[in-house]
């Protein structure tokens, strides 16, 4: 998905994250699309000794920009065993409404965020094109579990045919 129009920098959020750079954060940024509504970008990973916004300046994208990358749903839930709290500024999952309502984003508000391309920033910070999209292939399991309840089952039916069998033999015949 791409969108065009201007990033509200000093309204940025950071997300706890890990990701193959190591422990950090997700910077994400309201953007007011040039369409009249604000949606949330993940801009990419920053590492936690890069936190500071203000270290971060030269990384900032001023003026009407595109921005492309992917779409994404927002994660209201919180992560594992953890839950968001906007009081203290803590977040541990992409909750578009939360943070919304937490930076009071005027206007309509997308109900989705987009993760930003791999699209260099300026200063290099933060990164941007770390999502891992993977479709795990379990086919090999599926039919491994498939064939071997197959094998129990016509074991079952083979045993108790056998008794069947055994029971019918004993008796003459007649069961």
């Amino acid at each position: 998905m791409a969108v065009t129009g201007t990033f509200l920098n000093g309204q940025e959020t950071l997300v706890q994250a890990g990701t193959k750079l190591g422990p950090g954060f997700w910077v994400l940024t309201p953007f007011k699309a040039d369409a009249g509504y604000t949606v949330l970008i993940n801009r990419g990973f920053v590492p936690s000794d890069r936190r500071d916004h203000s270290g971060r300046l030269v990384g900032d994208i001023e003026g009407r920009t595109r921005v492309q990358g992917l779409l994404r749903i927002t994660e209201p839930k919180g992560a594992f065993l953890r839950s968001n709290d906007p009081a203290s500024g803590r977040w541990f999952s992409r909750d578009v409404q939360a943070i919304a309502a937490s930076r009071a984003l005027a206007g309509p508000v997308a109900p989705y965020f987009i993760d930003a391309d791999g699209t260099p920033n300026p200063g290099g910070l933060p990164v941007g094109g770390l999502t891992v999209i993977s479709f795990p292939n379990s086919h090999l399991v599926y039919a491994i579990t498939w064939y071997s309840l197959a094998i129990m089952l016509a074991g079952g039916i083979f045993y108790v045919g056998r008794q069947e069998w055994r029971l019918r033999a004993r008796s003459g015949g007649s069961v």
